[in-house]
């Protein structure tokens, strides 16, 4: 079975202690997934983020309606975390996020996110159309991220862990 990784890095204004709550609060990934999607989180909140936290979320795929079961198997605020799916649109999804301090009051923002394609062999036939939904989705977030973040250190959103 073949593993793919997708991975990002961006530079962001704020300090890991700035920008971490916000990822910490399940519900901000609404704001940064794509409306194609439709994605929403399906957890009632609030959900409080850990090691152990299981979180439901329902979207749509090319139409298609997907529940997603995630677990955070690693929590270190405000450096890292990494979700897995328990239950979900591929084989194994493993999702590590990374936030390291830069001079000037910056963060550098790594995603690496490990995937294999459900159905081998016959899933690896979809790999081109999955790695531009992917890759859709991440160039979204690169777009939204830094006036969300802006925003949520200022203290102008509700969504405030």
């Amino acid at each position: 079975m073949r593993v793919h990784v997708l991975s990002r890095a961006h530079e962001l204004e704020g300090t890991p202690d700035e920008l971490f709550p916000f990822f910490a609060d399940a519900f901000n990934l609404e704001s940064i997934t794509p409306a194609f999607l439709g994605f929403g989180v399906l957890t009632p909140a609030p959900i409080q983020l850990g090691t152990g936290t299981v979180i439901q979320y329902g979207m749509r795929l090319h139409g298609v309606p997907i529940t997603w079961l995630s677990s955070i198997q690693r929590w270190e605020p405000p450096h890292c975390f990494v979700d897995t799916q328990i239950r979900g649109p591929y084989r194994f999804w493993h999702h590590t996020h990374t936030f390291e301090a830069l001079p000037g009051d910056r963060t550098l923002m790594r995603d690496e996110v490990r995937y294999q394609l459900p159905f081998p062999p016959f899933g690896e036939l979809a790999r081109p159309f999955v790695r531009r939904d992917l890759e859709r989705i991440f160039d979204y977030r690169r777009q939204m991220l830094p006036e969300l973040l802006e925003a949520f250190v200022k203290g102008r959103t509700l969504r405030a862990v």
